[in-house]
């Protein structure tokens, strides 16, 4: 192993920290860095799993275990016989860490950080689509989520340092970017004028006219501004795929998980931005088998994927981890003493049922919207989609290559009839493919 072999679990920006590790640690030898994610329980359990791996693949390397989980548990990752050295978030961002520091644990306050310094890359390591990091951290506490003990408090990067970081990635051929962070759209907060995300936004698609494509992650719909808004309503460089921040569709989980929106302004949101961009599709993060969740509650959930015209759901089963339920509790001790996620979580139903109420709209959405563009994934052996379109039209399918990108695929579709399209998984196929009616 002449090159550290990076092991990356979780988020985008987990990515792109990923890809600063890659420059710091190049050179170190049968170096096997694991960055981990604390997401849920599960995340941990494979984290600790692939940290098993490594063990027996490579006997002899050097384990780095960092990322969130390992900020937050630093001491059980530390007590794992197959690690060498436990590095907290700020840390495994500076390059002097990589070098001869055989401390076993090099993890500092991270509630302490005060700045997100800029850490410029040269590219992305096989990747068309490259990740540009705008925040960390998070100032809200939400009775589910242990990431802001992982990533400290909401720093944002001042505007000039993500426009170099943009211009520095298209001069190498990266033609889509993906801003990123813990919380994008609380962007600016602790910056000089109290910049919003439409104004790093609006700067970077002035200042760098190269770039192609422009994503948001994660958003959430209490605190996207206005600039925002007309932007993706009117800006075609911007991809109109959102994927938003949701976790439920019931206003007293919501209430419960200290979340800041409502069931009414997620709903009111996607029909304000659908009736402004007709081909705007929308994805979600949801909850099941939050504590004191019932059938009720749970229906107002799926009745939301349907009312919102949410097309890709990430669903998580709630994480039962000791840490979590305690912050829960102490919201409504009566309601929560002694209890755990509830039979949802339990059973997975509830997750298959979003999963397929999900899969219905998008199916809707595909087959009668013939303006509309859409992602499809790709499975490990093939994917592919049904369309049903009112005017007769050619489809193409665009597969981002690893190296440069290319067009691979097109047909006609016929009016009035549905078409089964299929796409076979190339060797140079990433996990996305784009559908494009020309």
């Amino acid at each position: 192993m002449s090159q550290p072999e990076i092991i990356t679990f979780g988020c985008r920006l987990n990515a792109f920290e990923s890809e600063v590790m890659r420059e710091h640690a190049a050179g170190l030898n049968d170096t096997v860095i694991v960055n981990t994610c604390a997401v849920t329980s599960e995340a941990e359990r494979q984290a600790r799993q692939a940290i098993r791996r490594a063990r027996r693949t490579s006997p002899n390397a050097r384990i780095i275990v960092t990322g969130c989980a390992a900020q937050i548990n630093a001491e059980s990752f530390a007590a794992m016989p197959e690690v060498d050295q436990v590095m907290g978030n700020a840390e495994k961002l500076l390059a002097e860490s990589f070098k001869a520091n055989d401390s076993p644990i090099l993890v500092g306050d991270i509630m302490a950080a005060r700045e997100t310094a800029a850490h410029l890359i040269t590219g992305f390591h096989a990747r068309s689509r490259a990740f540009v990091q705008i925040q960390n951290g998070c100032d809200h506490r939400c009775t589910f989520c242990a990431i802001p003990y992982g990533r400290g408090p909401s720093r944002s990067v001042p505007m000039g340092q993500i426009v170099d970081q943009a211009r520095k990635l298209v001069a190498t051929g990266i033609r889509e970017i993906v801003l990123t962070g813990v919380d994008i759209t609380a962007y600016g907060s602790d910056l000089p004028g109290d910049p919003g995300l439409g104004s790093v936004v609006r700067r970077l698609l002035r200042a760098v006219p190269d770039v192609k494509r422009l994503r948001l992650s994660s958003l959430d719909v209490a605190e996207i501004d206005g600039d925002l808004r007309d932007l993706l309503a009117t800006e075609a460089r911007l991809m109109p795929h959102l994927h938003l921040s949701l976790q439920s569709g019931d206003d007293l989980v919501l209430k419960r998980m200290k979340r800041r929106h409502t069931r009414i302004q997620a709903i009111a949101f996607c029909e304000e931005l659908r009736a402004s961009r007709s081909d705007v599709v929308f994805g979600a993060d949801l909850i099941a088998g939050f504590p004191t969740e019932d059938v009720r509650m749970f229906q107002r959930t799926l009745d939301l994927v349907d009312e919102a015209g949410l097309t890709f759901l990430h669903v998580f089963p709630y994480s039962s981890r000791q840490e979590r339920l305690q912050l829960v509790c102490r919201r409504c001790p009566a309601k929560f003493a002694g209890n755990g996620p509830n039979a949802f979580a339990q059973s997975g139903w509830s997750e298959c049922a979003l999963s397929s109420r999900a899969k219905s709209v998008a199916r809707r959405k595909y087959w009668w919207n013939a303006r509309t563009l859409g992602e499809v994934s790709i499975t490990r052996r093939f994917t592919w989609f049904q369309m049903r379109l009112q005017e007769a039209s050619s489809v193409r399918f665009f597969l981002p290559s690893i190296k440069t990108g290319s067009w691979v695929g097109a047909c006609d579709v016929k009016a009035g009839r549905r078409e089964l399209l299929r796409l076979v998984r190339s060797p140079q196929a990433r996990l996305g493919a784009y559908v494009e009616l020309v």
